[in-house]
């Protein structure tokens, strides 16, 4: 134990300019960083929160507002101090926060200049602005008492109590953008769209419980829930607790593309595209932490993509699952990932059903069973792909080929290449490369001999050399995995 008494100290105050630039570069986007602010808005107790852009260029602003419990000049100056909380702390089970770093990270990381204007009950309203430019210009830890826009008076004052939080000179955004420049605000209508779409996504728990209201640029925004649970062919799986029943696991497989609308199928594919959002998605109190993520346990690939598993935890487990500043990482402790990867192995094994079988969980009648037309097998070690000989369109084609030939082979070759198993021998291949058999590999290759022996007597009868006929022979696939054989050829 060290005897502090007896040591020599010196202050080492962090240098205003040099650690607040330090604070943008954490690492967040737009839609993380409106995100946050948001946070603080239902940590407030807010039921309607605003968000809100005026186009201007380059001078563009973005405004959050809430109805929430607002705040007096000293709880304002201390929301706005950078680590305004310890994070070891006890919390609020509800409290959306950890670090006191939100609000000014997240502003800090997108504008240069930072308003907060609030009004409390029985208080008058207050605002307090953090600039960059006359931090590094001071180089001191100054809030100013600056207000950008006379009219958010005037908004705060038809608040009873609330909140509005303004972000000016955007350079992360809107940086040398002119207000004419047509594609420019395009490329910026574009931006806050995915914002839009982020916090559908992030919010969408507290939005489909009624808890809040979301408005952008006036517009309620309505709740993107990942798992589709509205949808009669989705796939629940029943959950699971882990770490003493504090953390709900609950896995989703989503509904084949036939089950369900094209309107549905667009929207279910998020912000980041289907194969992106299949994965863990992780919240806290309800609110999205990390969407379509398998958390280093399993790779990303096309046929796992209609699986989607959640994973709930509390606020007092943010430290072990390593919860970062930005909320949008989280690693879950060593300790559990088996048992969360077993857990999701399961629904992994169903999202594949259904990815490759899309008839399955079609009603079927009475003593009827789905007859494929092809069918995977193994020989040996090794699997292979063969066409079902019992699959009633053979008998079929059989029947019709005792009166035309030719259209018999065209009807078979026909429904041969449109039925290709491709995804199942993607999936296979994609898992177990080095189990995935070769043409006529570990059987009997007579037939192959037999073929090329026949193809060289027609082809030397049609005047071709034996040169001319093995060489045509063995550009001719699957003989040309076979040149072993041609010098048998007579």
């Amino acid at each position: 134990m060290i005897d502090y008494s007896k040591c020599k100290t010196v202050s080492a105050i962090p240098e205003a300019s040099s650690m607040i630039e330090s604070f943008r570069a954490i690492g967040y986007n737009i839609e993380t960083a409106i995100a946050d602010v948001i946070d603080n808005s239902i940590s407030a107790n807010a039921k309607n929160i605003w968000v809100s852009f005026d186009w201007k260029g380059y001078q563009t602003s973005i405004a959050i507002k809430d109805d929430g419990f607002g705040m007096n000049d000293t709880e304002l100056i201390q929301a706005m101090r950078p680590g305004s909380r310890n994070p070891l702390q006890e919390r609020n089970k509800n409290d959306l926060g950890r670090f006191g770093l939100g609000l000014k990270t997240a502003s800090f990381s997108q504008a240069r200049k930072l308003t907060v204007i609030s009004k409390k009950i029985d208080y008058k309203s207050v605002y307090w602005t953090w600039d960059l430019d006359f931090v590094n210009k001071t180089g001191n830890w100054d809030l100013i008492r600056y207000l950008p826009d006379e009219t958010l008076e005037t908004e705060i004052s038809k608040l009873v109590s609330g909140t509005i939080i303004v972000w000016n000179d955007i350079d992360r955004v809107v940086k040398d953008f002119n207000q004419d420049d047509s594609k420019a605000e395009f490329k910026f209508n574009q931006t806050m769209e995915q914002v839009k779409k982020h916090i559908a996504m992030v919010f969408h728990k507290f939005i489909e419980q009624g808890k809040i209201n979301i408005f952008f640029q006036d517009k309620k925004v309505n709740a993107w829930n990942p798992f589709l649970i509205n949808e009669k062919a989705t796939q629940e799986f029943p959950p699971e607790k882990i770490q003493n029943g504090k953390v709900k696991i609950e896995g989703f497989v989503l509904p084949h593309k036939s089950k369900i609308t094209e309107e549905t199928y667009k929207n279910a594919e998020g912000v980041k595209g289907w194969n992106e959002q299949q994965g863990f998605y992780i919240y806290r109190n309800e609110r999205l932490l990390l969407d379509g993520d398998w958390l280093g346990l399993f790779r990303k690939e096309e046929h796992y993509k209609l699986a989607r598993i959640q994973i709930e935890l509390p606020n007092t487990l943010d430290e072990s699952w390593q919860i970062d500043i930005k909320k949008s990482i989280a690693r879950p402790p060593l300790v559990f990932r088996e048992q969360i990867r077993a857990y999701a192995l399961k629904v992994r094994q169903q999202a594949v059903e259904v990815y490759r079988h899309k008839g399955k969980g079609v009603k079927q009648i009475a003593g009827q069973k789905f007859v494929p037309l092809w069918v995977d097998h193994k020989r040996g070690d090794k699997w292979f792909y063969k066409i079902n000989r019992e699959n009633p369109i053979l008998t079929k084609i059989k029947e019709q080929a005792k009166n035309n030939s030719d259209k018999a082979i065209e009807m078979l070759l026909r429904f041969i290449e449109e039925t290709i198993p491709s995804k199942s021998i993607y999936i296979k291949e994609s898992e177990q490369p080095e189990l995935q058999g070769t043409p006529f590999e570990d059987t009997n290759h007579e037939i192959i001999r037999a073929t090329m022996q026949s193809m060289y007597s027609s082809l030397i009868k049609q005047g071709k050399t034996d040169e001319e006929a093995k060489a045509i022979i063995s550009n001719i696939e699957p003989f040309n995995n076979f040149n072993h054989f041609l010098e048998f050829l007579k």
